[in-house]
This record gives structure tokens, C-alpha cells and sequence, in this order.
């Protein structure tokens, strides 16, 4: 595992040097695709596990920028704690980097509730965490509570190693999470016995690793935030989920300004220097009309299959086309009994799957050629008046290449469905 630096707006990357084109995956909440025991990262069939700890240390020391690059799947573990990973920093130094750095400040409380889990943030002037931690027994019941700052991260989170009870050791082998687990790594906890290589590093070393984690979840929101976390017994499912309520109320303002205010001026060309108009960023939560469809995508009328974007969530978009009678196809397909060509239902699909990848900042302006369709299935006619709705996740990405699944429907029903092949290229 190397760290490396990255330029300002980059924020926190994984990047696979180890697969084809050297993929890479933002660590942002959206690319969360398993919280079992560990955070997982995805984007396609690109996976990073365990990535909580190098975040913590990032979050810790309040950096923003930076790209970890990997040979394998997941981070080396070191001793379970982010000690070794502080280490590499400190031996790096750090350099401030002059765009402004704007934490987000928690406007009302949120909470949440999964079983014995209890997750809640409240407005507050830094970020401060408590939290109290217990197994399912009750045992080792610890409390701690602290304002995060580097320092206090260095010296009182950043030493925490992570933890299991005995008694779940063996759920773990057989679900192949704890392949490189030893007591060099980690500490076992055997009814009121404490299993360890060395001694406790905190009299509450438990609860501490608990912040440790929740730092480090919590940085896949994005930005600082300031707030007073309140945990008790999290785990990293309840971690990240905090994280997309947190997510989904930074954007609220966003959503309302745009729903109410009126469009802005069309932004002036600069035929001189090739610049054109800021392109469109499609964040989760968000929706694109017309007119923003066109800045992601080049079709025009009459083939453009896209009227807007509804929902966007993580590798998964929803959009709509409204068929109308006037569709230029519905001359000759067919007269006196007009439907929609499948073909363009399945080129609909491969709009909305392009949409979904152009989303990337480093794929802006480029173009998706549509290269193949497998499993192509037409199940009903769509017909003039239908709003048909398009369902697509995008299950592969590996440098020009995408792959993606969709399905098209009216009024909750499938009316066609495909896995489509694309390419992009440079327009």
C-alpha cells in the first residue's frame, strides 16, 4: 500500500494497481456496498474491504486529498489500529493546500434506531464523539467521550486496536473475514479475559477503536462536519447510514434552491480557449431535466430517449421518457397501430447507463459508445401516452469500458430488459 498526494478537490481515492486500467473507487457513502464487520468500497465489480481505518487517520489528521493506492483487494490490517498508518503520514509531513476548507455544520439533530444500535448527531461547534460500547451480554461496557482535533486523534483514538469476543471467532473463519486475523492484530476477548499480545493500550481501549471506526465512516460523507455524535453500541452499518442522513441533509438547501429558483442565464462561450459552459455533476439525490440531460449526453432530437433523471443512487439511476404521439418513429412503426420500437427502448437503456457513468468528473465530455446487448428480452408494447420508466445499474466499469443492467417499465410493469456493453471515447 502506498499513499500518495492529490490535488485539491480530489478528496480520498482507492486505486486497484493491481487490476487492468488501474481502477479507482471514491471513498464517498454512495460506493458503501457492505457493512459486515468492515466497510467495504465498490464501484462495478472494483472492491476495497476494511477501508475504516486508513480513513480514520486521513479524518484525524484532517486531510483531505489523497490517493491510496493497493496491489490487493485490502489494506495491509498492521496491528489493528490506524498507529502504523499515522506513522506513514508523520514520515510524509503534510502540506496545506490553498483552496478554503469548508466543514459542514450540523443544522438540526438527526437520529437513528437498528436493535440495540442508537445513532444521533446534534449541532455543536467542533467534532466531538461519544459513545458507549457493550456486547450483547453487557460485558466490558465502556464509555468515552471527545472533542476530535489531530492531536487528541493522535494520542488518544489513533493506538485503539480493533476487537472480537472469542465466541465469534468461529462465524468469522467460516465467512472468511478474518483470514489474516492473529493476536498481533487484534485482541480476543474470552469471557472476563482480555487475549493480547501486550497490554491494554487504553483502560478503555474498546470504546476508543468504536470512535475510531465511526471517524473513519463518518468520512465518507465527503467534508469535515461539526456536531456531537452520540453512539451507543454503533456499528459500521448504523455508521454509515448516519453518514447518508448527514449526506442528505447537506443537500437539502441545494435541492430546495433548485427546485424554486429560476433557471440561471446560460453561461457565456469562450470560443477562444475551447471552454464551454460548466458541465453538470449528477450527485446522488439528484435529478436532471431536459435541458441538463443534453450537457451530459450529445444525442439530439430525434433520437435523444431521455426526458429526465429522477433518482440517482450510488451505481443506480432511474430515469423517464414520456411517449408521446408525436414521436417521429410512430410514422412508419406502425400506422394505424403505433409502438414503440424495442430497439429504442434498448437504446433508451444505453442513455440512461451512459448518464450514469458521465457522471464521473474524469469521464466529462466524453462519449459512451453502445458496443453490445446480451439477454434482450421485450415483454410488452409501450404505446403512445406511456411514461416509460428506465431502471438502470451499472454493474461493471474498468477504464473505457462499462457494463450495465436495465429494464424498462409502464405503470410498474417490465416492458424490456437488457445488460448492455459500452465504451468511452473522447469526443
Amino acid at each position: 500500500m502506498t499513499f500518495l498526494p492529490a490535488a485539491p478537490n480530489t478528496g480520498i481515492r482507492f486505486r486497484r494497481i493491481d487490476l487492468e486500467a488501474r481502477p479507482e473507487i471514491e471513498a464517498r457513502v454512495e460506493n458503501v456496498v457492505e457493512t459486515n464487520r468492515s466497510t467495504t468500497l465498490a464501484k462495478g465489480n472494483t472492491r476495497v474491504l476494511t477501508v475504516e481505518h486508513i480513513l480514520a487517520t486521513f479524518a484525524g489528521f484532517g486531510i483531505d486529498n489523497a490517493i491510496v493506492e493497493l496491489d490487493a483487494y485490502e489494506p495491509p490490517i498492521g496491528d489493528g489500529s490506524s498507529r502504523e498508518y499515522c506513522k506513514l503520514i508523520e514520515e510524509a509531513g503534510i502540506t496545506p493546500q490553498t483552496e478554503r476548507r469548508d466543514p459542514y455544520h450540523i443544522s438540526e439533530p438527526l437520529e437513528l434506531q437498528a436493535g440495540e444500535t442508537e445513532m444521533a448527531v446534534f449541532p455543536h461547534d467542533s467534532f466531538k464523539i461519544t459513545c458507549t460500547s457493550a456486547d450483547k451480554k453487557g460485558r466490558f461496557t465502556q464509555f468515552f467521550s471527545l472533542e476530535v482535533t489531530p492531536k487528541t486523534w493522535e494520542v488518544e483514538l489513533s493506538h485503539a486496536r480493533t476487537f472480537c469476543f472469542f465466541e465469534e471467532i468461529e462465524f468469522l473463519i467460516k465467512n472468511g473475514l478474518i483470514k489474516g486475523g492473529s493476536l498481533e492484530n487484534a485482541v480476543v476477548v474470552r469471557d472476563d479475559a482480555v487475549l493480547t499480545t501486550e497490554p491494554l493500550r487504553y483502560p478503555n481501549e474498546f470504546v476508543r477503536h468504536k470512535i475510531l471506526d465511526i471517524i473513519g465512516d463518518l468520512s465518507l460523507i465527503g467534508r469535515p462536519i461539526c456536531g456531537h455524535i452520540i453512539a451507543i453500541k454503533p456499528s459500521h452499518g448504523a455508521n454509515c447510514e448516519l453518514a447518508r442522513l448527514i449526506t442528505a441533509q447537506m443537500r437539502r438547501p441545494l435541492i430546495a434552491a433548485q427546485s424554486f429558483a429560476p433557471p440561471p442565464p446560460p453561461a457565456p462561450q469562450k470560443a477562444a480557449s475551447g471552454e464551454g459552459p460548466a458541465p453538470v455533476l449528477l450527485q446522488d439525490g439528484a435529478t436532471l431535466d431536459a435541458i441538463q440531460v443534453m450537457k451530459i449526453l450529445p444525442h439530439r432530437y430525434p433520437f435523444l430517449m431521455v426526458d429526465k433523471v429522477i433518482k440517482v443512487d450510488g451505481n443506480k439511476i432511474t430515469a423517464v421518457k414520456n411517449v408521446t404521439v408525436n414521436e417521429p418513429f410512430f410514422q412508419g412503426h406502425f400506422p394505424n397501430h403505433p409502438i414503440m420500437p424495442g430497439v429504442l427502448q434498448l437504446e433508451a437503456i444505453a442513455q440512461v447507463a451512459g448518464i450514469l457513468t458521465l457522471r464521473q468528473a474524469d469521464n466529462m465530455g466524453k462519449i459512451a459508445y453502445f458496443m453490445s446487448a446480451e439477454s434482450v428480452k421485450w415483454r410488452k408494447p409501450v404505446r403512445p401516452g406511456d411514461t416509460l420508466v428506465i431502471d438502470v445499474e451499472l454493474t461493471k466499469s474498468r477504464g473505457r469500458i462499462g457494463k450495465a443492467k436495465g429494464v424498462c417499465s409502464v405503470d410498474g410493469e417490465p416492458v424490456s430488459e437488457a445488460e448492455v456493453t459500452f465504451m468511452l471515447v473522447d469526443s
